[in-house]
């Protein structure tokens, strides 16, 4: 049985142990170029939460062993994947043949990375190695020499001597250079912003450019700071519920369970899915997207209603698969709707909108009566009942 149906089907019994005990179960149990136990081992990274890819970094470089630094470079090919990037893994030794670059990723505006791991700076590096590394690539018609940057990722934050090392190289404005647990930083904020333009902004960080004017760096802080920060889409909703003169309680923000539905939603489905943003949502093999929305309890005058707000972003990342769904909390974990995305799509003509000078959503807005829950849509419509959509 594969490391990744290990992991779904006794997740209890893997969740705690240490990274060397997992790679001992994948394959052989010995990390080498194109073996059954690198395929499975990098299979069970796109499974896991977060928070465990968090550990196993940690665990890589806390301890020395076997295979540390292949691991370590297999996680932090993870970590590009889980910051949006097209990943295509290095090799874990080089060749007379083939580049020995640990990484190669390809943002989303064509830009492409070589990415190199170090899990200590206590060795001088050779910058220009590295460099050779890119050069073969852009001579083999693999990445654009103008459209290209070297990210070298190291396991210590105290880089004073490789920073002055890179800074007096000739290749210094080719290179970026971060610590683990600044890219896993960078991956915790995506997590945290569900706007791309933020992510976007948080992700052009790691090319290499001058930074002696620092607006567009402080701007990058501020907006994924804000977000991140606030429950932008309840504030959003709250909002246009007192323009409407529903009261609404300042004291008490809804609880994000966001997760919680998330977990029934793969019991019930038997899949895994694996957080994107705040609200999204993807398999690992990305055929099944989720967007993922909570609505605290509003009343008045004995009626019960959810709020949500629903963002073009949020639809264009459902219609990157044929799979896709959204997935409705309604007050608490136990009452959760999950309805195809084909049948959103239908609905949007039918909702009330707002547009603000930089955005705009649709509101979706359900009645609860008795065990039903109905959508409310424009004047003139009517409400639809969407009980059926209902997880039980």
């Amino acid at each position: 049985m594969g490391l990744h149906l290990l992991w779904q089907n006794s997740r209890a019994e893997f969740e705690n142990k240490h990274i060397q005990q997992i790679i001992a179960f994948a394959g052989h149990g010995k990390l080498q170029d194109e073996n059954i136990t690198s395929q499975e081992f990098r299979e069970f990274l796109t499974q896991i939460p977060s928070v465990v890819l968090r550990r196993y970094a940690d665990e890589c470089l806390a301890s020395k062993f076997d295979d540390s630094g292949f691991a370590l470079q297999d996680v932090v090919n993870q970590i590009g994947l889980r910051l949006g990037f097209q990943v295509e893994y290095g090799r874990y030794r080089g060749t007379k043949t083939d580049s020995g670059h640990d990484g190669l990723w390809r943002f989303p505006d064509g830009h492409s990375v070589v990415v190199e791991v170090k899990t200590t700076d206590a060795y001088r590096i050779d910058t220009d190695k590295i460099a050779n590394y890119r050069k073969k690539l852009i001579a083999s018609d693999a990445i654009v020499e103008s459209h290209s940057s070297i990210l070298i990722v190291v396991g210590r934050q105290d880089t004073g001597d490789l920073e002055t090392q890179i800074r007096g190289s000739r290749h210094a404005w080719d290179i970026r250079l971060i610590s683990v647990d600044a890219l896993l930083r960078l991956m915790s904020l995506k997590e945290a912003v569900d706007d791309p333009k933020i992510i976007q902004r948080i992700c052009s960080i790691l090319i290499p450019r001058e930074f002696t004017r620092l607006d567009e760096i402080i701007d990058i802080v501020f907006t994924a700071a804000e977000e991140a920060k606030s429950e932008e889409t309840l504030i959003e909703v709250e909002e246009d519920l007192e323009a409407a003169g529903i009261e609404v309680s300042k004291t008490s923000r809804p609880a994000a369970f966001h997760d919680a539905c998330i977990d029934i939603l793969s019991q019930n489905k038997k899949i895994v899915l694996v957080k994107r943003t705040r609200n999204t949502y993807l398999t690992p093999d990305g055929k099944t997207a989720v967007v993922c929305a909570v609505s605290k309890v509003h009343s008045k005058q004995n009626r019960t209603s959810y709020w949500f707000a629903f963002h073009p972003y949020q639809k264009d990342f459902l219609e990157t698969c044929l799979d896709s769904f959204l997935m409705l909390g309604c007050g608490a974990r136990d009452q959760v709707l999950l309805i195809p995305f084909v049948d959103v799509k239908e609905w949007l003509d039918d909702l009330w909108t707002t547009e603000l000078e930089d955005r705009m959503y649709w509101h979706i807005r359900l009645q609860q009566e008795g065990a039903q829950l109905f959508l409310n849509r424009k004047k003139g419509m009517g409400n639809l009942d969407v009980t059926r959509y209902l997880l039980s």
